[in-house]
């Protein structure tokens, strides 16, 4: 069961870490997440493989409520389906930092976002492959 934990070293946090990450990262944009990545190849293990952090924009959702229900499936979604994209950094010696913005304007049930998080895993791993080729 350790496998499915969430730790805290495992969430990104920082000034710094995340502006870097907006401004120098990768992106793509996959219905409702702008996915943001930076690769990072200090495959050090005490360094987590992954690290993430999530953002609901205020301006789609007033209330607090329903931006914390969003950000608490993301979360779940991303710690239930996780191995994807770490078995692969493992296998590269790599880290990645990485950022979910949600940006769509209706609250999605658990199901679909697990989809779509499964998807962009997915996608962030298929852009390295295409870059290092």
């Amino acid at each position: 069961m350790r496998l499915y934990r969430l730790k805290k070293e495992e969430r990104l946090s920082g000034k710094k870490r995340i502006e870097e990450l907006f401004r120098e990262g990768s992106s793509f944009f996959y219905s409702p997440f702008r996915v943001l990545w930076k690769f990072r190849g200090d495959g050090h293990p005490a360094v987590p493989d992954a690290r993430i952090a999530i953002a609901v924009s205020r301006r789609n959702f007033k209330k607090a409520v329903h931006r914390n229900l969003i950000k608490r499936r993301i979360r779940e979604a991303y710690r239930k389906n996780k191995s994807v994209l770490t078995k692969w950094l493992r296998e590269k010696m790599l880290t990645v930092d990485v950022v979910f913005v949600y940006t769509g304007s209706q609250i999605l049930s658990y199901r679909d976002i697990e989809e779509k998080i499964i998807i962009t895993l997915r996608k962030i791993i298929e852009e390295n492959e295409k870059g290092t080729d």
